[in-house]
């Protein structure tokens, strides 16, 4: 399920140097738990915190990884993975969502002068 939130609100959620490369942090954004993943380059990005296979707010404590070119996040409850740019699930590891899609709802990402600004897409 994906969260209920509006389309196209922005939230500054804090500065790009609180974020601590190739980990995660949780941030509410509009109403919704939102993990972020700041990675090697700097890059941003965002998806729903909710892992849809245990139900738990745990995704920012997930393992920052790749397939390939790929940026990934591996659930620290049962290790299934998904694509950060889409939310795609890569690995159900055979296991079926509490409910809703496999998938996870995503955020766009900016960087503005040290900000990092989430929204809702």
């Amino acid at each position: 399920m994906s969260p209920d939130v509006s389309t196209g609100v922005s939230t500054d959620v804090c500065a790009l140097d609180a974020l601590v490369p190739e980990r995660g942090a949780a941030a509410l954004v509009d109403g919704a738990q939102v993990a972020l993943f700041r990675l090697a380059d700097d890059t941003v990005l965002a998806v729903q915190n909710r892992d849809p296979f245990c139900g738990a707010n745990v995704l920012a404590r997930g393992i920052v990884g790749s397939v390939g070119d790929t940026p990934t996040v591996t659930s620290p409850m049962h290790k299934q993975v998904w694509d950060l740019r889409t939310g795609a699930c890569l690995d159900t590891g055979g296991k079926v969502p509490v409910a809703g899609s496999v998938d996870l709802a995503t955020w766009a990402v900016e960087v503005r002068d040290g900000r990092v600004v989430v929204t809702h897409v």
